[in-house]
């Protein structure tokens, strides 16, 4: 009998999952091997809702945004009960191994699972947080780069017209990757982001000195995670401090849509075909990603329980090149 391959994508879409998904399915079938898609992530491994994926099944999908095996969060996967349901519907249908698409949340319940149960479980990283340790970039986090870098062209515009401040929030519940990757492709005059502490002061302060210097218009990058709170309560402190009449743009869901780039399909494309290599080489338990250009395979563990640094030269960099 052949051996029967599982995807899933998990938590938050991102750009280039559905690029992933066509890797790994066309890679398994090249290999000798059945591939099925389990959709809405673990709740749909839970509920057993799978279908059975060919060649056919993942054309014209790599220019897609989002997933067609649709997401979701699932509580009950949490669970002991939830994961042995799961474990059933792998044993019933014949299910040797799942590779599972998605962020930190979906990299913790694979290991979980892999632990309890024995499962056999490779990631990869899809979020366009771009905060997995073990790859240089995620999945998706291009494409949202640059969404919000077009959104951030055409509100430079209008801020240049009505010589006003505008806050800018950003994607970004715990890392600032996102917003500082904008802030210097953008040419934003500062970025808030939770890596750092925040100084108001300091942020006014700028504001003043841009002013001095003829520069009315400037953009303020926040993701929305800072530890300051929002755009807009950010904005509201600072001008308490400088008495300049602000603007709030909230980028939100915009930032994870549309086609993925070229850089987001390539991503996806090795390493979807990396995952089914590890899956041959008996490589388990771990993430497959890209550090400098080499295929990696980290720990489930540690794609989350290790910090991803930011680069802080990028801040740095932006500050110079705002002046």
């Amino acid at each position: 009998m052949k051996k029967r391959l599982g995807i899933l994508t998990s938590g938050g879409d991102a750009p280039g999952m559905n690029a992933a998904i066509r890797a790994i399915v066309r890679t398994a079938i090249h290999k000798g091997y059945e591939i099925i898609g389990i959709r809405h992530g673990y709740k749909g491994l839970i509920n057993g809702d799978i279908i059975f994926l060919n060649h056919t099944s993942v054309a014209n999908i790599i220019q897609r945004g989002g997933t067609i095996l649709g997401t979701t969060r699932c509580d009950e996967f949490e669970t002991e009960r939830g994961m042995r349901k799961a474990k059933g519907v792998m044993e019933k249908h014949k299910i040797d191994c799942i590779i599972a698409i998605g962020g930190d949340g979906t990299m913790r319940g694979a290991k979980e699972f892999s632990e309890r149960f024995g499962v056999k479980i490779i990631g990869l990283p899809g979020t366009i947080d771009n905060d997995l340790y073990g790859t240089d970039f995620t999945i998706g986090f291009d494409t949202a780069v640059n969404n919000a870098l077009e959104a951030i062209d055409r509100i430079r515009d209008t801020a240049s017209s009505l010589e006003r401040v505008f806050f800018i929030e950003v994607m970004g519940r715990f890392s600032g990757f996102i917003s500082l990757a904008v802030g210097l492709a953008g040419g934003a005059e500062d970025v808030i982001y939770p890596e750092t502490p925040t100084n108001i002061r300091e942020i006014a302060q700028t504001i003043k000195d841009n002013i001095k210097k003829g520069k009315r218009s400037n953009i303020i990058i926040v993701a929305e995670g800072d530890e300051a709170g929002n755009a807009l309560r950010i904005a509201q402190k600072v001008k308490k401090l400088t008495g300049e009449d602000f603007r709030v743009a909230v980028l939100g869901y915009i930032q994870r849509g549309g086609t993925p780039t070229a850089n987001d399909r390539i991503l996806a494309s090795k390493l979807g075909y990396s995952a089914v290599e590890a899956y041959q080489q008996g490589k388990f338990g771990i993430m497959v990603g890209e550090v400098n250009g080499r295929i990696t395979y980290t720990p489930l563990e540690q794609t989350y329980s290790i910090k991803k640094p930011v680069e802080d030269y990028i801040y740095k960099l932006i500050k110079i090149l705002s002046g």
